[in-house]
């Protein structure tokens, strides 16, 4: 891992001099302002039980499943669509480097995107002068969760860009993932067929890894180990395919 640094800053460099970068940072805070503007609204026409950072963050899923993708289906399908990844491992790095540094670079990108919303909060407050709106709890919790959530989102996206050299098909594959991990263990956890006796280790796992009841937990204060386990078990999994899925590709080429 000596060269992971070196890979990771490189990465940094060529996504701040790019410019789709920043157009997809103005497209992402001007989306999740429209969204923010709506809450607030919300708010003036009406008291509401939780606080905005709580309502903010139940919107996660919208960011995660069109930015992630945008982020992460260039960096290993790209590469091996120009053949540059074949001429970057013949020098003194591995696969698990290359993986690493590209994956570090989206993910500090998708927390400085993420971390850029917390300005919708402090000018909320110096306007409004209010100090229930900057509820820490919530806010806290709800950063967290993103970060945390983050780690498996981005790993996902990665995972999908070294199955195809397209783009657009990585692009496709991750939001199709993505979707399913969010949304999908959703749809099962109902499913009748569950309701078995004998599937009662599957029920158990399909409701361990409910991603809405987490962040539900996370902006309550409520930070179960479980949960860490399973976003950090997940982002490794999904890495080693990665550079499985990359050693493969040369090796079948």
């Amino acid at each position: 891992m000596r060269h992971f640094l070196t890979l990771l800053s490189h990465e940094i460099r060529m996504l701040l001099v790019n410019p789709s970068t920043y157009i997809a940072a103005t497209l992402f805070l001007g989306v999740m302002g429209f969204f923010f503007t709506g809450i607030l609204q919300d708010y003036s026409k009406a008291a509401q039980e939780v606080s905005p950072a709580a309502v903010f963050f139940q919107i996660f899923w919208f960011p995660v499943l069109f930015m992630v993708p945008l982020l992460t289906m260039k960096c290993l399908a790209e590469e091996r669509r120009l053949g540059t990844i074949e001429t970057l491992l013949t020098t003194p790095v591995t696969t698990t480097e290359v993986v690493l540094g590209k994956y570090g670079a989206a993910y500090l990108l998708y927390l400085a995107l993420w971390g850029s919303t917390g300005g919708f909060f402090y000018i909320l407050h110096r306007f409004a002068g209010d100090l229930r709106f900057m509820d820490p709890g919530p806010l806290l919790g709800g950063y967290a969760f993103i970060a945390v959530s983050g780690l498996l989102f981005v790993a996902v996206g990665v995972f999908a860009s070294s199955l195809s050299r397209n783009q657009a098909v990585a692009g496709i594959l991750g939001f199709t993932m993505l979707f399913g991990l969010i949304f999908g263990l959703g749809l099962i956890q109902n499913a009748t067929w569950l309701d078995r006796e004998v599937l009662d280790p599957v029920r158990e796992v399909v409701d361990y890894a409910q991603i809405i009841r987490h962040r539900e937990d996370f902006t309550r204060g409520v930070i179960d180990t479980r949960q860490l386990l399973f976003y950090l078990s997940g982002t490794v999994l999904a890495l080693i395919f990665s550079i499985l899925s990359v050693e493969a590709k040369l090796l079948h080429n």
